[in-house]
């Protein structure tokens, strides 16, 4: 593990408040699956798939995405049963990651650089341990990988839900009680640390989400059941067997880069660090008075470490000179 590099901020593109990439629907296995397109502002770009995290969706890769396309060319993508994407028959890290590797087959543009925030972080550590000829870079923002003590989490005041009978009815019935707007801001609220780096576009778009989500008779029962698959997953982290996200985490061979938030809410701050530790090829940022999802609250910080570490990797691509 070694601190990540920064590339100089007057060397990005200045490129505003981009509204949400375009969309569109993709069926896959049978699913409609729900795919946003960043293109490339330049050619030779190289091809990245972004992975939103629990209870997000593609939109939250918007400014990231805009920031890094004279260098990637980008799609981010809906997991079943958020966002715009169709239900799926399992919400658990196994099935996330197989329809992400199926997808990269199918889109045929593999290898990719890989991001993944949240539980989209514990998605993509299973992608690239199982497959590494399809990842050629992992950046991982708040990566919930596995941790026990859920007082570090305003998460853990969902567990007992997870024990009650059809807890995803009592999931929709709250929500069903409170105002799209109070939801907003509430999600808001726990995700990001500093409230005032997020423009009113951006809380526009955060609440049309919602409203989207209180239209989908789906979302309780998705949200709950991969909140379960997502902690049945830490559990098993720490028993024999080769399922554990630890142990695909230390068999991970693409350079990674690691984003933690030291004012992170819902993941342990500790995670971050023990996943750079256990990552070989890892790079860490850690960030002062910045929570859940850095590539929302301070884009462009996460932009110049992702061109930093695409910079590095580049560089130890480039063949020496031998030439005497």
């Amino acid at each position: 593990m070694k601190r990540a590099s920064l590339w100089p901020d007057h060397l990005l593109p200045e490129v505003g408040v981009p509204p949400p990439w375009p969309g569109r629907e993709v069926r896959l296995d049978g699913v409609a699956t729900y795919v946003r397109d960043t293109p490339a502002t330049t050619a030779g770009a190289e091809p990245a798939l972004y992975v939103h995290g629990l209870g997000g969706s593609s939109q939250n890769w918007t400014d990231l995405a805009g920031l890094l396309a004279d260098r990637l060319d980008g799609q981010a993508i809906d997991l079943p049963g958020f966002g715009r994407s169709e239900p799926g028959p399992r919400y658990t890290i196994p099935a996330f990651a197989n329809l992400v590797i199926r997808w990269i087959e199918h889109s045929g543009r593999g290898p990719v650089h890989l991001f993944g925030n949240s539980l989209g972080g514990a998605v993509s550590v299973q992608v690239a341990g199982l497959r590494p000829d399809l990842v050629r870079t992992l950046t991982l923002i708040s990566p919930a990988l596995p941790f026990l003590d859920f007082r570090r989490s305003l998460q853990g005041r969902m567990l007992p839900v997870l024990v009650i009978p059809r807890g995803e009815r009592l999931v929709a019935r709250h929500l069903t009680q409170l105002a799209p707007e109070v939801m907003a801001e509430q999600v808001l609220e726990a995700c990001v640390a500093d409230l005032s780096r997020i423009c009113a576009q951006r809380r526009a778009e955060a609440l049309e989400e919602i409203r989207v989500r209180y239209e989908a008779k789906h979302y309780a029962a998705a949200y709950v059941r991969t909140f379960r698959g997502l902690v049945s997953s830490f559990l098993r982290a720490y028993l024999p067997g080769a399922g554990s996200l630890w142990r695909l985490a230390r068999a991970v061979r693409a350079p990674t880069l690691v984003v933690g938030g030291r004012q992170d809410r819902l993941v342990d701050v500790r995670v971050a660090p023990q996943t750079a530790r256990l990552i070989p090829d890892s790079r860490l940022l850690m960030l002062d008075g910045v929570g859940h999802v850095a590539q929302l609250e301070v884009p462009r910080l996460v932009a110049r470490a992702v061109v930093g570490l695409l910079a590095e990797t580049e560089d130890a691509a480039r063949p020496s000179d031998l030439a005497g």
